[in-house]
């Protein structure tokens, strides 16, 4: 007596939108089922189901002072008011003469003076006002006239900052990075699981954030006097924080482009599989 051999087995294979979970609860049930596979959805039908992908993206970017500012302050007092002006316009003659020498512009340069009589005596201050946007060069003007002149020249520790267009630009550079990060992680999303990824279809900042040096320096700031150069810049260095949130198209793609050795890819994409024994 012979053994009767068992039936060979087919799988029907049906892709339906992902939106569709009713149908998709059914196939997995064993539900009937089957009158729904001889008819599959239309394109027009499946494109009606939008499928979408939904990803945040956060980014911090920083940018360091552009500007410095130095002030040099010349003083005298004398008891003829003559020889005071005489003292401090040589003087100041001969910083601005370095200056322009050194290649500083006219325009960063501003001259203030102030003649006073005090007691039995005149006394004469002028500030020279610098502002640099190169800070190597800031660094060897300051030297340069300290080496040259007497102590009776005071100059002031530079001080940073930047300029508001650089603050402005700072804010868009984060969030345009925020998006870009987004749309990384929603590519590779979307490149794991073997599906496209369409169009943004909303594009929504979540959040932003500013501050100015490092979050631990408030003890630092406390004794900005004693601060190094580079200290002081990096004090000054302004970052930026922000957080989007992108929702993304996902584009339908032919079951049968998925490559068949990876079968995570298979088992995440939206097709449902049924079983059934011809006899």
């Amino acid at each position: 007596m012979s053994l009767q051999k068992t039936p060979p087995t087919r799988v029907f294979v049906e892709l339906v939108p992902w939106a569709d979970r009713s149908r998709e609860n059914n196939l997995a049930s064993g539900g009937e089922t089957l009158p729904g596979l001889r008819h599959p959805l239309s394109s027009t039908q499946a494109q009606t189901a939008t499928r979408e992908v939904h990803v945040s993206g956060t980014s911090e970017v920083s940018a360091g002072p552009d500007r410095a500012q130095v002030v040099v302050r010349v003083s005298s007092t004398k008891e003829a008011a003559a020889e005071a002006k005489k003292s401090v316009c040589r003087r100041l003659d001969y910083i601005t003469q370095s200056l322009q020498q050194q290649g500083v512009q006219a325009e960063n340069i501003t001259v203030t003076k102030d003649f006073r009589r005090v007691e039995n005596a005149y006394h004469m201050e002028a500030e020279v006002c610098i502002t640099f946007t190169e800070f190597g060069k800031m660094q060897n003007i300051c030297n340069f006239l300290v080496e040259k002149l007497d102590s009776s020249v005071v100059i002031s520790p530079p001080q940073f900052y930047h300029t508001p267009g650089s603050v402005e630009n700072l804010r868009r550079q984060a969030c345009l990075v925020a998006v870009e990060n987004a749309w990384r992680k929603a590519q590779e999303v979307c490149n794991l699981v073997g599906q496209t990824l369409g169009k943004p279809l909303l594009i929504k900042e979540e959040e932003t954030k500013e501050w100015e040096g490092q979050i631990d320096d408030h003890q630092s700031s406390r004794l900005s006097s004693s601060l190094t150069v580079q200290q002081k810049i990096k004090s000054a260095t302004i970052h930026a924080a922000s957080k989007v949130f992108i929702t993304f198209e996902q584009l339908l793609e032919s079951f049968f482009n998925i490559p068949t050795n990876n079968y995570s890819q298979i088992a995440m994409s939206p097709v449902n599989y049924h079983e059934s024994h011809i006899k």
